[in-house]
C-alpha cells in the first residue's frame, strides 16, 4: 500500500549543533526546574509587529525567527522511549488498612501533593490521553510525558463545592490539588482522563451531574468509558449486555453534555471472551453508536511511544498508581527503576520525532504522519 506521510529522516551531527540552545531545554536538569516558562502563543488575533496601515505607507519587511535548536548530546532526547500511563482510583484524607482492603489501589491527599512536587522536579510533565494517541506531545526539550488516568469517578478524585454561591473542585480532591499545583505549575499541565460508570455514585457532592461532568470538560479533562455499572466483563457472556452497559453509558454523557463523545475505555476487572471482545471496541445500543480509539488495561507497566513499531492503543498499558501499601511494578517503583533512556524524552519540537542512533528501527515510519524522523 503505498505510504503519503513524509518518512524523511534528517541526520544530525552533533558538533554543530547550537550550545546556546541548552537555554530553551526546559527540563535538560531535571532537578532545576525553577526558571521553567512554557512558550506562550500570541492570542490576540493581531502580528505585534505589524504597523497601522493607516499610518505607515510602506508594509514593514517580516522579521523572521528561526526555530531554537537543541543541543541534543545534552537533551538527549528519545522518542522512541515508553510513556507512563498512571492509574489512579481512590484518594482519601486518612487511612486505616483492613483485611478487605489493604490501601494497594488507596492513597491519601498529603501523598497526592507529594507525587506531583516530585513527579515536577523529575522533569515529567502531563499530556492528555488524546495528544498520546494522535502524536501530537508537546513538552519543553528533556521533558518526559506523563498521563494521569482515573478509574470509577469516586469522590476523592474529584467533587464540587460551594464557594460564595459558586461550584468549585474540593481542594480537598485529586483535581483541587491538581488546580493548586498548576496555578504554581502551570509548565506541570492540568491533563487527565477520567473512566466514569454513570450509573453509580459518580463525583458525589455539590451539584448536579451534568455540572460535575461540564466543570471537568471545561477545565481541558477528558471523560472515558468505564461501562455504566463496573460490571465484571470477563463474566458477561451477552453481546446485548456489553453494548448495554458501554453504549447506555455513551448515551447517557451526550444528553448530559450534548454532542460528547467518549473515545477511549477502559476494563473493568478485564476483557471478555474472545468472541466478544470487539463488542467492546465498539458497537450499538438504542440508536447510540460508540467506538473506542484505545483500551486502557489494568496497569503493571509502561505504554509505547505512539510512533512505536510496538505501539498497539488497543492495548494501553497502564502503571498503578502507588498506593498506601506500595506493590512492585507501582509508579515508585518503575521511577525508581526506569532509567530515563528507556523513557521517552521530548525533544522541544512537536513537528519532529528525534531518537538516539540505533533507535530508529523502533519508529514506524508510517505512523509518522507529516513529522520528520531526526536521527543523532
Amino acid at each position: 500500500m503505498t505510504s503519503f506521510f513524509r518518512t524523511k529522516v534528517i541526520k544530525i551531527v552533533p558538533a554543530i549543533v547550537l550550545s546556546l540552545s541548552l537555554l530553551l531545554a526546559g527540563c535538560n536538569s531535571p532537578k532545576s526546574n525553577d526558571d521553567l516558562k512554557s512558550p506562550v502563543p500570541n492570542t490576540s488575533g493581531q502580528d505585534s509587529g505589524q504597523a497601522d496601515s493607516s499610518s505607515a505607507p510602506a508594509t514593514p519587511t517580516p522579521t523572521l525567527i528561526p526555530t531554537p535548536t537543541i543541543d541534543v548530546q545534552s537533551v538527549k532526547p528519545n522518542e522512541a522511549g515508553k510513556i507512563m500511563v498512571v492509574m489512579f482510583h481512590n484518594f482519601v484524607e486518612s487511612f486505616t488498612p483492613t483485611s478487605y482492603d489493604n490501601g494497594e489501589y488507596t492513597t491519601t491527599f498529603s501523598e497526592f501533593e507529594k507525587l506531583l512536587q516530585s513527579l515536577y522536579d523529575n522533569g515529567y510533565r502531563l499530556i492528555s490521553m488524546s495528544d498520546y494517541l494522535n502524536n501530537n506531545i508537546s513538552v519543553p526539550a528533556g521533558c518526559i510525558p506523563m498521563i494521569f488516568t482515573f478509574d470509577d469517578g469516586t469522590a476523592g478524585q474529584f467533587n464540587l463545592v460551594e464557594e460564595n454561591g459558586t461550584l468549585k473542585a474540593n481542594k480537598k480532591s485529586a483535581v483541587g490539588i491538581m488546580e493548586e499545583f498548576y496555578k504554581k505549575h502551570p509548565d506541570f499541565g492540568l491533563k487527565g482522563t477520567f473512566y466514569v460508570n454513570l450509573g453509580n455514585s459518580t463525583f458525589e457532592g455539590k451539584g448536579t451531574l451534568q455540572e460535575r461532568l461540564k466543570y471537568l470538560v471545561d477545565k481541558g479533562f477528558e471523560i472515558g468509558n468505564h461501562t455504566y455499572t463496573h460490571i465484571n466483563l470477563k463474566n458477561t457472556t451477552s453481546a446485548e449486555k456489553i453494548q448495554e452497559e458501554i453504549g447506555k453509558n455513551q448515551k447517557t454523557i451526550a444528553e448530559l453534555i450534548p454532542g460528547y463523545k467518549m473515545t477511549t475505555f477502559s476494563l473493568p476487572y478485564g476483557l471478555p471472551s474472545k468472541d466478544l471482545q470487539n463488542y467492546v471496541i465498539k458497537g450499538v445500543y438504542d440508536g447510540v453508536e460508540y467506538e473506542h480509539a484505545a483500551i486502557m488495561e489494568v496497569g503493571w507497566d509502561p505504554a509505547h511511544s505512539p510512533v512505536s513499531k510496538d505501539f498497539n492503543p488497543l492495548s494501553t498499558h497502564r502503571v498503578r498508581a502507588s498506593g498506601i501499601n506500595p506493590v512492585e511494578c507501582d509508579l515508585a517503583w518503575w521511577i525508581k527503576n526506569l532509567s530515563r533512556g528507556e523513557q521517552y524524552v521530548s525533544d522541544g519540537n512537536p513537528d519532529t520525532i528525534t531518537v538516539p542512533a540505533g533507535k530508529e528501527d523502533k519508529i514506524d515510519k508510517d505512523k509518522l504522519k507529516d513529522k520528520e524522523l531526526i536521527v543523532y
